[in-house]
């Protein structure tokens, strides 16, 4: 792609974020948080915003340790007062207090962590509304269940319990007050019962703060919680990350979710494996964003290939395949 055609793509999915997942209107103040590698990214979206006669500001943070760790308090401040907030920033904002306050303040919320240039002139073009139809599909699956269990030729096979548990629907259009979701979209995410997940999960998609696996992740889960990590140098990140993070919460089965987007593909980037069409990813640590119980400094993802998923028995997911009603 010559410069000018990746110049070109950009913007145009610079104004898909802005204008259509968003909905940013004219006179809208829009906070645009950014870190060094995200720079470009954030000027793309400054002027999307310019482009409609919206208040576009960029605030650049130093890049956190982990994905769930706080903006400075000066962010958090700034994105309880605006209308709309737009985070690519490397590591993901959206399970911190800050992100938290701001949607109770209103703000429509889109975090974008570890989004590429690539990434965003590939995925932002999908068909949102073809994507809100099968995650808010999936979402209605989640809800009426009580017992979900994964299998993967991987050799993933862990079973949680989700009863009582309210599903979320990502499914990129955040024109209400308070709304939140990630960008690129396209995912069906619960909290597992805390205390109810055992089994194993292997992880051969993509691990969040991870930037290749070597080999997949082998996690064993009892109770709810990770109690070993087997696998290569990948395996002993994922286990420096966690200890990092100096909270017994981060060790928590915090969320199952369901990728939805056709046109995201298995780039080795979290941000996009998760949403690939009939993936599933777990992730450890936090999920009070998603209406669990457990507060952690940190929120990790990890991405696995055709799965086979069952609700109460019944088969949804077989082999990576979205199974019709």
């Amino acid at each position: 792609m010559s410069a000018q055609s990746a110049a070109t793509a950009l913007s145009i999915a610079s104004d898909r974020v802005i204008k259509d997942c968003m909905g940013v209107q004219k006179g809208e103040e829009v906070l645009i948080i950014v870190d060094a590698k995200s720079r470009k990214i954030g000027e793309a979206l400054f002027r999307s915003c310019r482009d409609i006669g919206a208040e576009g500001m960029i605030m650049e943070i130093v890049e956190r340790q982990l994905n769930g760790e706080e903006p400075p308090q000066a962010v958090a401040v700034a994105m309880r007062s605006a209308g709309v907030v737009v985070a690519p920033t490397t590591k993901s904002l959206s399970h911190t207090d800050a992100r938290r306050e701001a949607s109770k303040a209103g703000a429509r919320i889109a975090t974008m962590p570890g989004v590429t240039l690539d990434i965003m002139q590939r995925t932002m073009g999908s068909d949102y509304a073809r994507i809100a139809g099968i995650t808010n599909r999936l979402t209605g699956l989640l809800n009426s269940g009580s017992v979900a269990h994964v299998e993967s030729p991987g050799g993933t096979d862990v079973t949680v319990s989700i009863q009582g548990r309210n599903a979320h629907a990502d499914t990129g259009i955040l024109h209400a007050a308070g709304s939140f979701g990630n960008l690129p979209a396209g995912e069906a995410y619960i909290a597992p019962i805390e205390g109810t997940g055992n089994g194993t999960i292997v992880v051969d998609g993509a691990m969040a703060g991870i930037k290749e696996l070597d080999e997949p992740i082998f996690a064993v889960v009892r109770n709810g919680v990770l109690q070993e990590l087997r696998g290569g140098r990948a395996a002993r990140e994922l286990e420096e990350m966690l200890e990092k993070a100096q909270d017994s919460g981060a060790w928590n089965l915090a969320e199952l979710g369901i990728g939805t987007n056709e046109n995201a593909s298995l780039s080795g980037s979290l941000v996009e494996v998760e949403k690939v069409l009939g993936t599933i990813h777990f992730a450890f640590g936090d999920n009070m964003s998603m209406g669990g119980k457990v507060k952690a400094p940190i929120h990790v993802d990890g991405a696995i290939l055709k799965p086979t998923l069952a609700i109460d028995g019944r088969v949804i997911i077989r082999d990576g395949q979205i199974l019709p009603d």
